[in-house]
C-alpha cells in the first residue's frame, strides 16, 4: 500500500447497516495493511481547530522562561509543558527538535480515578488556552469511542467492548511545537521513527508534508491529510492486544527542505489510552496456527510504564 486509505465517521453512524459496514471493513483493512487512515466526519468543527491553533501558538510564542514554569518535576511529562529536545524516540539518544504541551483527562464520576492521574496545568498568561484545550480533548475523545466501536465489531466483539476501558481513561491531548532550525541538526529529526503506545492516536496537522509512514515494504511514504480529514493510526497497546491483527506502524516527522528551515511546524495527536487496569492480553480470536501469541500479558498501566522509561521521560 503506497497511500493513506480515506474514511469517513458519518457511514460509521448514518443508521444505514450497508454504510456502517463498509466503514468497518474499511478501516479494519486499513489497519491490517498500512497501520493509519485519513478520517473525515469527526467531531471537531472549523471554529474549534482554528481557536484551538491560535492559543497553541499563543502560548509557544511565551518567552522559553516562562513556559518552563510550566514544567512539572516527577510526572514524567504527563502534564504541563515539555522543554525542546527533552524527549527521543525508543532507542535514539538524540532529542527530537520539538517542545510540547500534555492537556490530560478531565475525570468525571470517580474521585479514586482522579487521584490517580496528575492535575492539568492552567496557564495564566494565554486565559484561554485551557478552555478551548478542554473542548477540544472532549471532541477528539468523542470520536475515537466511535472509531474503537467500529474496530470492535470487525474483531469479532461487542460494539462497545472498548467503552469501559476508555471512559475516564489515561488519555493525553499533546500540541506539539517545531521551532524553526536555526542550525545543521547533528542526527536529529523533528520526531524520530517510532510507533505509538497507546490504544490509537488521532493527528490533527498533518495537512503538509513532513509525516511519514513506512509500509510493509519498508519503504516511506508521505501521510498529508486534507483539511477536514483526522489521520488516526493503531499504538502499540492495540497491537499487543490484537496479536499484531491491526499494526501499528512505525512513523516520523522530517525536517523540511533546507529553504523551510525557518518555519514552525504545529501538530496535535491526541493519545487515546484506557485505564491502567485494562488488560492488553491477546485476544482469543485473534490467535490461530498461523497466528500464535506473540505478546506476554500486560496491563495497560504496565505498558506504559515500561514506556515512559524508554522514551527518558521517566526514570
Amino acid at each position: 500500500m503506497n497511500s493513506i486509505p480515506s474514511v469517513n465517521l458519518q457511514d460509521f453512524i448514518s443508521g444505514d447497516p450497508d454504510r456502517k459496514q463498509k466503514f468497518i471493513n474499511d478501516i479494519g483493512r486499513a489497519y491490517e495493511e498500512i497501520g493509519f487512515v485519513a478520517l473525515k466526519g469527526h467531531f471537531l468543527d472549523d471554529e474549534l481547530v482554528d481557536n484551538l491553533y491560535g492559543e497553541v501558538k499563543k502560548f509557544f510564542s511565551l518567552p522559553v522562561e516562562t513556559k518552563r514554569k510550566y514544567e512539572i518535576e516527577g510526572i514524567g511529562g504527563q502534564r504541563g509543558y515539555v522543554s525542546f529536545g527533552k524527549e527521543s524516540a525508543k532507542g535514539k539518544k538524540e532529542g527530537d527538535l520539538k517542545e510540547f504541551w500534555h492537556f490530560g483527562q478531565y475525570v468525571e464520576d470517580d474521585p479514586e480515578r482522579a487521584k490517580e492521574y496528575p492535575e492539568n496545568v492552567t496557564v495564566n498568561e494565554v486565559p484561554e488556552f485551557n478552555a478551548v484545550g478542554k473542548q477540544t480533548y472532549k471532541m477528539l475523545e468523542k470520536t475515537a469511542k466511535y472509531v474503537l466501536r467500529a474496530l470492535a465489531l470487525y474483531l469479532g466483539l461487542e460494539e462497545t467492548y472498548f467503552d469501559h476501558y476508555i471512559h475516564n481513561g489515561n488519555s493525553i491531548l499533546r500540541p506539539i511545537h517545531y521551532p524553526p532550525i536555526l542550525e545543521e541538526p547533528e542526527n536529529a529529526v523533528r520526531a524520530a521513527a517510532h510507533g505509538d503506545i497507546n490504544l490509537i492516536t488521532l493527528l490533527m496537522g498533518a495537512q503538509g508534508r513532513g509525516l511519514q509512514v513506512q509500509n510493509h515494504e519498508g519503504e516511506w511514504i508521505d501521510a498529508i491529510a486534507d483539511p477536514d480529514e483526522l489521520m488516526i493510526n493503531v499504538g502499540d497497546m492495540l497491537s499487543r492486544h490484537t496479536n499484531n491483527k491491526l499494526k501499528s506502524t512505525i512513523h516520523r516527522v522530517v525536517n523540511p527542505p533546507r529553504e523551510l528551515w525557518g518555519t514552525s511546524r504545529y501538530s496535535i495527536p491526541f493519545f487515546m489510552h484506557p485505564i491502567s487496569e485494562m488488560k492488553l492480553d491477546v485476544l482469543e480470536s485473534c490467535i490461530d496456527d498461523e497466528n500464535p501469541k506473540r505478546f506476554d500479558n500486560i496491563t495497560a498501566g504496565e505498558f506504559l510504564n515500561e514506556r515512559l522509561i524508554e522514551l527518558g521521560l521517566k526514570k
